[in-house]
């Protein structure tokens, strides 16, 4: 199969991009720099130079493919209602490329734009109320392609997609903590954020694009909710700091901008994606992860 992958070079569409050369796929990654591209180039890949905005290369490219793996996400923190938009238009743009031709075009989403404190299921809608709820119209994009002969879903990613080499959210958490020298948690610390690893979550991208039906929601979902506390805990044993309780109005100082994703209770089931693509995550849990200590070593000082 060819495969066109944007994010290619990211940490989740890196892994699945191995996998796929592993089993034979040929795949074209998005690469918005020359050094990205001769990453994707030293591990067998082909590539097309550009970047989310050059709707005619996008466009181009997933012609030419067998299916589109979209993983990335042009994030501009000062204008997040126009990287949204950017995000609306490429998704439209590849989605236009692959009309009524029945490939498939598997898009990354985030759990967190489900309700809070519901156990969310793969056939729940997202909730434009929800902390992730700006993105929900890239969802409803993504899905109303399968009506327009796209074989479009959507993979719901966990929070904290860990591994090693990871730099999201918990290498955050991590650098306040160090920082701020106290690791808090909000309340009683019971809200949960689900998890998944690297690996297990680049496989399921890649079971999707092979016979996920149209119109379809998964959940890279290995751990249900593991509570905030906990995962504090963890991070004030390792550092060797006081875990302290904070209010939401402490929280929004200390976290800054991450506070209401500190504060989202986030429990997801994956259930369904595990016995409807046999998909079965096998690497180390988040805490195994925290455990093993190399999250403390990569975090910058």
């Amino acid at each position: 199969m060819r495969v066109f992958v944007t994010g290619a070079n990211g940490w989740i569409g890196s892994a699945a991009v191995r996998e796929l050369l592993g089993n034979g796929h040929e795949i074209t990654g998005l690469a918005r720099t020359e050094q990205a591209q001769a990453s994707l180039q030293a591990i067998g890949a082909k590539t097309v130079r550009g970047d989310l905005s050059q709707l005619a290369l996008l466009h181009e490219a997933a012609s030419k493919a067998d299916g589109v793996l979209h993983f990335a996400f042009h994030q501009d923190f000062t204008d997040i209602k126009g990287s949204v938009e950017t995000n609306r238009q490429s998704i439209e743009t590849l989605g236009k490329a692959l009309a009524s031709t029945h490939r498939p075009l598997i898009v990354a989403f985030a759990t967190m734009g489900l309700t809070a404190g519901k156990l969310g299921d793969e056939d729940d809608a997202a909730d434009l109320h929800s902390v992730g709820g700006l993105r929900v119209m890239l969802e409803e994009a993504t899905l109303a392609l399968a009506s327009k002969g796209v074989r479009a879903c959507a993979v719901r990613l966990a929070p904290t997609v860990h591994g090693k080499g990871d730099h999201g959210l918990v290498p955050q958490l991590i650098q306040i903590a160090r920082e701020k020298g106290v690791s808090a948690y909000l309340g009683d610390g019971m809200n949960r954020w689900p998890a998944v690893h690297r690996l297990d979550a680049a496989h399921l991208f890649c079971l999707a694009l092979e016979k996920a039906p149209a119109g379809s929601k998964w959940h890279a979902v290995a751990e249900e909710g593991i509570s905030f506390r906990t995962i504090a805990a963890i991070i004030g044993e390792h550092l060797q700091i006081p875990v302290v309780r904070l209010s939401m109005e402490e929280a929004t100082l200390h976290f800054g901008w991450l506070a209401p994703f500190v504060a989202n209770d986030n429990p997801v089931s994956s259930q369904k994606t595990k016995e409807r693509l046999l998909w079965q995550p096998v690497h180390p849990t988040l805490l195994a992860d925290l455990q093993e200590g190399h999250y403390f070593h990569e975090v910058i000082r």
